[in-house]
């Protein structure tokens, strides 16, 4: 068994602040209790690592400790004595910490949202580790949001069950899904509130559909402007554009609109795709009639069969 905090994390005694913070954060995930449920060895395990972090993560300790000032256990010591290792180092060290509590700036609710997919250690939320006050439990909800509202961002205001409301901000190109964490928007605890996780849900567009992060819609036009050309006005996220139909343009026909669908991870923008629809007066038109049944008449031209998908 390791006798020392630099063995116990793993680290070499020049290690930089970065690598300690990192090995703890490792072993904490791994023996954490809420990921080892009734296993003893691993609940002793990860009080060792904490009690090493609580000494190697403070400067002024980790420096005490390599002078050989204090022991493993934060305790003043002989000077010119190393320091000797107690496996109850976590409790004199870090006597009554919650399982939220921070580490020297290492945030273990952060290590439980990790290990749980997000969920801030929801299994043990409502008692702190080793008999300290509990924190508050985590609350979830769910929120319907537009289209465009998930393009462009914004806020919106969400009620909660306890009768609480609160503004919510939507981040750009927000996703179907997608999980956004509120901390200290949970329930109240004496170890402070935990947190609130809103699952966001983008209602179906009566207009767009989405594939990937194009948008794809139909685009009525009529039958003259499919002939010669012209202007037709598109609807966008953002709002009505001139499109330039060419001239003998066919029904799905797809005209691009560069920068117009949804967000990447990145945050560029994919295209939307206007799919040509030619439409008839909603009335029978007497000129056109005339002038379909005489250009049947001469049979100009036979229309080329759809292609096959995937083709």
């Amino acid at each position: 068994m390791a006798r020392d905090p630099y063995q116990e994390l793993g680290v070499p005694r020049g290690a930089g602040e970065d690598e300690i913070r990192k090995a703890f954060r490792n072993l904490a995930k791994k023996h954490h209790p809420d990921a080892n449920p009734g296993d003893k060895a691993a609940e002793e395990r990860f009080k060792r690592v904490s009690a090493a972090f609580d000494i190697l993560g403070d400067p002024d300790k980790r420096k005490k400790f390599d002078a050989g000032e204090i022991d493993a256990d934060g305790h003043e010591t002989a000077r010119g004595f190393g320091g000797g290792w107690s496996p109850g180092g976590f409790e004199g060290g870090r006597r009554g910490h919650s399982r939220a509590e921070t580490f020297d700036g290492v945030d273990l609710g952060d290590i439980l949202g990790e290990m749980f997919g997000g969920r801030g250690g929801a299994r043990g939320s409502g008692a702190g580790f080793g008999g300290g006050p509990a924190r508050g439990a985590d609350v979830r909800a769910k929120l319907e949001i537009d289209l465009e509202e998930a393009i462009a961002g914004g806020k919106k205001r969400i009620a909660f069950s306890d009768g609480r409301t609160i503004d919510v901000t939507i981040p750009k190109g927000a996703g179907e899904g997608q999980t956004l964490r509120l901390k200290g928007q949970g329930s109240p605890g004496r170890a402070g509130p935990g947190d609130a996780f809103i699952e966001l849900t983008v209602r179906p567009h009566p207009i767009f559909h989405r594939e990937g992060d194009r948008l794809v819609m139909d685009l009525p036009v009529t039958v003259y402007d499919a002939v010669l050309g012209g202007k037709v006005e598109a609807p966008t996220p953002e709002g009505p554009v001139t499109l330039t139909v060419p001239k003998g343009a066919n029904a799905g026909a797809m005209l691009r609109l560069k920068g117009r669908g949804l967000p990447d991870a990145a945050g560029q923008r994919g295209d939307l795709l206007a799919r040509l629809v030619i439409t008839l007066p909603d009335k029978p038109d007497a000129e056109l009639t005339a002038f379909a049944e005489t250009w049947r008449a001469k049979r100009p031209y036979q229309p080329k069969a759809a292609p096959r998908r995937g083709a």
